[in-house]
């Protein structure tokens, strides 16, 4: 690609990044991005054809970062328990890094109106749910080991995934109550520690 080109796509991907980690895209004009990354408005419709476009652009590379920070907990050969730590230490890595992703993915913004809308907020819920299910699949690999207690893995993943979305968002308030990064870890280590102590095996 033309050096040009690709400054011009990076500064429309950032900007939009920005933008649409904050409100709908409903709320959001194309004019609006194009003066936050300093570029012609016609150059949206050049590189992405619609803000529609953009904003699909925008969501996919969220979900491509978002599997390549988790891949690095479940592709390794840890066991089932040590795979859940390194889970939710994977996805507090992934939001230090990219804020915006994060809130993308974790705390979507309303579809809106459009059709297309609706369409990528579907895409983004399945994809969402498919990193899920690698953790459900951890849970399942330590019951069937006698690692863990038998409990329903997916509910057990929703309660992990909710809890660390949760924690994690503490970072955003502007009040006494906000986290720090040290403070995010050792919360994410605490609410992993006790859904695992219960469900360690009993012991008679």
């Amino acid at each position: 690609m033309d050096p040009r080109k690709e400054r011009t796509l990076n500064k429309l991907l950032r900007a939009a990044e920005e933008i649409f980690g904050e409100r709908s895209a409903d709320e959001v004009t194309v004019e609006e991005i194009a003066e936050r990354a300093g570029v012609a408005v016609g150059s949206i419709y050049n590189h992405f054809g619609s803000k529609a476009g953009l904003h699909a652009a925008v969501v996919e590379r969220a979900l491509e970062v978002d599997r390549d920070y988790m891949d690095r907990a479940y592709l390794s050969d840890a066991g089932p328990l040590e795979t859940i730590y390194a889970a939710a230490d994977e996805y507090l890595a992934f939001y230090l890094a990219y804020p915006d992703y994060f809130r993308m993915l974790a705390f979507p913004n309303s579809p809106g109106q459009y059709q297309a809308g609706h369409e990528l907020a579907e895409r983004l819920a399945r994809s969402v749910d498919e990193q899920n299910q690698r953790l459900v699949a951890a849970l399942r690999a330590g019951i069937e080991a006698g690692e863990l207690r038998a409990h329903d893995p997916e509910r057990v993943a929703t309660v992990l995934w909710a809890a660390w979305n949760g924690i994690i968002s503490l970072a955003w308030r502007p009040d006494a109550l906000r986290r720090d990064e040290a403070e995010l870890r050792r919360l994410l280590a605490t609410a992993t520690d006790a859904i695992a102590n219960g469900l360690l095996p009993r012991t008679s």
